[in-house]
């Protein structure tokens, strides 16, 4: 049987369809649930797991603290991933893909300048409507806060945050993930939409974290099947 690899990203292990699927109710639960099948593909599949180091390995790390999940987890993470500095000099990317990228971002920014205008045109049109019928809007400070700047700026950050980080690769962590997955050929396991879109740009594997423990079980449910069928192999040789 061909012998898999995978880098994975932080939400590998942390988004909470993947680990619910597993049966666990919290996220340490959770995490401790898909080391745990991560284990069992290394262990009878000879499936390798790999996080680049130290960006991913740290975000995990911290991750797991700032949820209180205990030092077993961290032990897991040691054992069953390996960690590994992609090679930054030596990974090969096409120039198209930058151009794509620079293209790509600068459409984001232009819809994050619309939003920015919209939420300015909107303010200034509330303070107008309440000054024509409440009078001195030095009296209403308070209200115009509360009412009416309090509700744009929430409104803002939603539109301006899914505007810009739709599709975008915002981190360290996030370049790693592909440039080790360009590195070892592997396929990437990850929630995050700005890593699905670049790893089919680079031409890279792809699979949702949410998919990955279960396509572990599906693997070790036909574990039987597949040890029958390299043995019938082995006698045809």
């Amino acid at each position: 049987m061909l012998r898999q690899r995978f880098v994975l990203d932080t939400t590998a292990l942390t988004d909470s369809m993947a680990w619910e699927s597993e049966g666990a109710t919290d996220i340490c639960e959770g995490m401790n649930a898909i080391l745990d099948r991560i284990s069992e593909g290394r262990l009878h599949l000879g499936i390798s797991c790999y996080i680049p180091y130290p960006s991913v390995y740290n975000e995990i790390k911290d991750f797991a603290r700032h949820n209180s999940c205990d030092s077993r987890i961290l032990g897991k993470v040691d054992t069953w991933l390996v960690k590994k500095t992609p090679d930054r000099y030596k990974v090969k990317v096409p120039s198209k893909i930058f151009y794509e990228y620079v293209d790509y971002m600068r459409s984001r920014i232009n819809k994050g300048m619309n939003i920015s205008e919209e939420a300015v045109w909107e303010s200034v049109s509330r303070c107008i409507a309440l000054s024509e019928s409440k009078g001195d809007l030095r009296e209403m400070r308070d209200e115009i806060e509360r009412e009416v700047v309090g509700s744009i700026i929430r409104k803002f950050r939603e539109k301006y945050r899914a505007a810009l980080r739709y599709g975008i690769l915002d981190s360290a962590p996030d370049i790693d993930v592909l440039l080790l997955a360009k590195e070892l050929d592997a396929a990437v396991v990850s929630q995050d939409l700005g890593i699905q879109r670049w790893a089919e740009q680079l031409g890279l594997r792809f699979m949702e974290s949410r998919s990955f423990p279960i396509m572990i079980k599906e693997y070790m449910n036909a574990l039987p099947e597949l040890f029958i069928e390299e043995r019938e192999e082995d006698r045809m040789i």
